[in-house]
């Protein structure tokens, strides 16, 4: 460990907060999907308009991750800008909950885009930071995937589905934004300024250059590429697969609460234990063959007719693909860029799925729905499965471990003493 980095103590107590605070993030991101069936009949919104709803969100996340990223490179007021961002992503639940229209509730999930869409790349530069190299993966996995896979993923659905049956799905808005406040106060209590700040010079900050120069990095594009698809895939799941699954399949609420619930459980393991496992054996294969597993998830909701439980075990194991977010958003874009990027370069890949795959696919995949029918959303998350698979072949292996095992580092890794 280098000498300049804090114990081992606040290392985990880090990690862990940041984890906690993203799941409370990603609580109330998926609300608004989990609520749906309930919304959706009382506001008459068509699919597309559900679709613009996860469109717009994603929209205004993208701006936030990069925008937010860069801020914190050249300031490094890291600490305090996550803990505003906190406060707000709160403050727009409550709003969720208040709006009695279709233009209120898509002013307020574009205002939540704003504050959260910067957390992640915050979160994950404290950890590039603070955390030994030796522990990254598992560190920025926990971090980005563990919280966010319990809490919003498995909790998210099945609190707020029978909080909405008992009390109205205005109320469960409310509830899902309530814990923001105490994660800030918790933030601003627990986090130290970064054992490696950022560079406040000329060098550190993302001129032309220096953008172009971490975009000549093919891992880095690579990651944004894999993030558009992936991130398609997953935010057309989040936001369509409820209703297919209440709709189509015919399944009540709480059923349909608990399968996708199932993808949480999915998410809590895979989001710690593939990261991990890249530790030991590499970054590279675990994003490829992920994302190919993931195909069987749409297709397993489209033709699996047998007991739910069947189909609630095919979602897990396609669910798996999530442990991967971490590798392409996080982990090897920070492991392939110069450290005084790296806020950055996660901004890229993180802001870039978000832009392009989380605003074009949820709108896409509601209009066809709307003029094909439901499966089409499925169907096009099989498509982005597989294209991801293909890409992932791409990627130049950064995992300390084997790179120590004799594959050849790049520079920008060698520099940081990461090989």
């Amino acid at each position: 460990m280098s000498a300049n980095r804090p114990s081992v103590g606040y290392q985990i107590a880090l990690t862990a907060l940041l984890s906690v605070n993203f799941g409370f993030v990603l609580f109330d991101r998926n609300a608004s999907s989990f609520l749906m069936p309930f919304i959706q009949p009382e506001l008459g919104l068509s699919n597309t308009k559900v679709g613009l709803l996860a469109a717009a969100l994603s929209l205004t996340w993208s701006i936030a991750a990069f925008g937010i990223g860069v801020v914190s490179d050249r300031t490094g007021s890291r600490k305090g800008l996550l803990v505003l961002s906190t406060l707000a992503f709160s403050l727009c639940s409550f709003g969720s909950g208040l709006a009695y229209s279709f233009t209120m509730l898509l002013a307020t999930r574009l205002l939540m885009g704003v504050a959260e869409g910067g957390i992640m790349p915050i979160s994950q530069s404290l950890i590039a930071s603070d955390v030994d190299a030796r522990h990254r993966g598992l560190a920025m996995g926990v971090a980005q995937g563990l919280g966010s896979s319990l809490m919003g993923s498995f909790v998210a659905p099945v609190m707020l589905v029978a909080f909405a049956e008992a009390f109205g799905w205005r109320h469960a808005f409310f509830l899902a934004g309530a814990p923001g406040f105490v994660m800030a106060l918790l933030l601003a209590l627990v986090i130290r300024a970064p054992s490696t700040p950022a560079v406040r010079s000329a060098e550190s900050k993302l001129t032309a250059a220096s953008f172009q120069a971490v975009l000549a990095d093919r891992n880095v594009v690579l990651c944004a590429i894999l993030s558009i698809l992936l991130v398609s895939y997953l935010v057309v799941c989040w936001t369509f697969m409820p209703l297919y699954l209440t709709q189509v399949r015919r399944y009540d609420p709480s059923t349909m609460s608990w399968l996708m619930g199932s993808l949480g459980i999915s998410a809590t393991v895979a989001s710690t234990g593939i990261p991990a496992l890249s530790d030991y054996i590499g970054r590279r294969g675990v994003m490829i063959a992920l994302p190919l597993i993931a195909i069987v998830l749409p297709r397993a909701a489209l033709f699996c007719h047998g007991p739910v439980w069947a189909l609630a075990a095919v979602f897990v194991v396609g669910w798996f693909v999530t442990g991967v977010f971490p590798l392409f958003m996080a982990t090897v874009p920070s492991e392939s860029v110069d450290a005084r990027h790296i806020a950055s370069a996660l901004g890229i890949c993180m802001g870039s799925g978000e832009l392009i795959g989380g605003v074009l696919s949820p709108f896409a995949a509601g209009y066809l729905a709307d003029v094909v029918g439901m499966q089409a959303p499925l169907w096009i998350m099989f498509g982005l499965a597989l294209i991801a698979g293909v890409v992932a072949c791409g990627v130049r292996e950064t995992a300390p471990r084997r790179l120590a095992a004799g594959v050849r580092p790049s520079p920008a890794a060698s520099s940081r003493g990461i090989a």
